[in-house]
């Protein structure tokens, strides 16, 4: 994790230390919410009545939209969770002018002490676990949700948290936006071809760099790079004299997190758990970069999860003429300097603030309860 992120958690950490150093008092959802559901609204009502604002369903697709119709039953701030189905228990920030079904409840923040937002993710961490998936219709009712307990710590510790894992849903918001266009974008291109791995790239796995040629430290003499499947700057693993591979290559993760692909343009050693495919003429690197980002690899589950060369040289991916591929290059490039900077590691900010999140999810949401004290004795 980097010296800018470790700040952002000593800021929380701090506001811990200050505000709550030894335990968070649990209050029940009924404590500070208005509890509530929506009514009957059928999809002929929503047909008859079309206009601009949500109706929300039982549905976790579409952020649950259902339809939109040209009245409201609420506005404001409020949380929303499905009661009924295979998605009992999903929850959502609702913000706005919208209607809800029946299969929705809904719940008001009352205490000006307690974020909405940070309702949202405790309540979202904890209410799966309290539906009931008796009868083989998952249920999670009104008289449940006000039982559950949430840890309450003071507001700016609230506000902390919710800052964070905003930051993280937005990055990864931006991931997804930006993997949406960029295989519609490969999807739709000029003259495609379907070729194998092996029709289009010469395929090496990495191996090990003799002792004698290793060096942990970059030096004028050791300043080739050794690459393994990390990701980001976690996958310089030191440095070496030697360069196994000097031409434009794309390296896969053989193991860890598997298919994740970085695109190499210097000589450099790749170590084991590392899968080297240098194109073959006709083919760009930087688009093979991107076409193997389409990819979800298949492996096997037994035993240690991981992709071999063989395994890699099955897959067939699109590839259009050179032209057009240089025209997919330009365009995502630019998206990428644009609109999610991938060209500053994106993937690994992203899976350095899922670790944060992670974090923040499990020992933050899941405070130690405060004991309540007892009323003194004044016989």
């Amino acid at each position: 994790m980097s010296e800018k992120q470790g700040k952002k958690m000593s800021r929380l950490e701090e506001l811990i230390a200050e505000l709550c150093p030894n335990r968070v008092e649990y209050k029940s959802i009924d404590s500070f919410c208005e509890i509530s559901r929506g009514k009957v609204i059928s999809k002929d009502y929503i047909r008859d009545n079309a206009g601009m604002y949500p109706v929300y369903s039982s549905q976790t697709e579409n952020e649950g939209v259902l339809g939109r119709i040209s009245t409201y039953m609420y506005d404001g701030e409020y949380l929303t969770w499905t009661t009924d189905g295979a998605n009992a228990g999903s929850v959502f920030y609702r913000l706005g002018k919208f209607s809800v079904t029946n299969v929705c409840g809904l719940l008001k923040i009352t205490d000006k002490n307690i974020s909405t937002k940070y309702i949202y993710y405790a309540l979202g961490y904890r209410a799966k676990d309290y539906v009931n998936s008796g009868m083989g219709n998952p249920k999670l009712m009104s008289n449940m949700v006000a039982k559950i307990k949430i840890p309450v710590p003071p507001l700016p510790v609230q506000e902390e948290i919710v800052r964070i894992l905003d930051n993280f849903a937005e990055l990864t918001k931006r991931k997804q936006q930006y993997q949406y266009y960029r295989d519609n974008l490969i999807k739709n291109a000029i003259g495609i071809e379907w070729k194998s791995f092996d029709d289009i790239c010469f395929l090496s796995a990495g191996g090990d760099v003799p002792k004698e040629n290793f060096s942990k430290e970059k030096t004028e003499e050791y300043d080739i790079p050794v690459f393994s499947n990390g990701i980001g700057e976690n996958a310089l693993y030191g440095y070496t004299n030697i360069a196994k591979i000097t031409s434009r290559c794309v390296t896969i993760a053989a193991r860890g997190t598997i298919g994740y692909c970085e695109l190499r343009k210097n000589p450099f050693f790749p170590i084991i758990r590392l899968i080297c495919a240098v194109p073959k003429q006709g083919v760009l690197a930087d688009y093979l970069k991107y076409v193997t980002e389409t990819i979800t690899f298949k492996v096997p589950t037994s035993g240690i999860p991981q992709l071999t060369v063989p395994m890699l040289k099955a897959y067939k991916v699109p590839v259009p003429p050179l032209e057009e591929q240089e025209r997919i290059v330009a365009i995502l490039d630019r998206f990428d300097a644009l609109c999610n900077d991938l060209t500053s590691g994106l993937p690994a900010e992203i899976e350095a603030r899922k670790k944060q999140y992670e974090y923040y999810r499990d020992k933050l949401l899941t405070f130690r309860e405060a004991k309540r004290k007892e009323p003194r004795d004044t016989k």
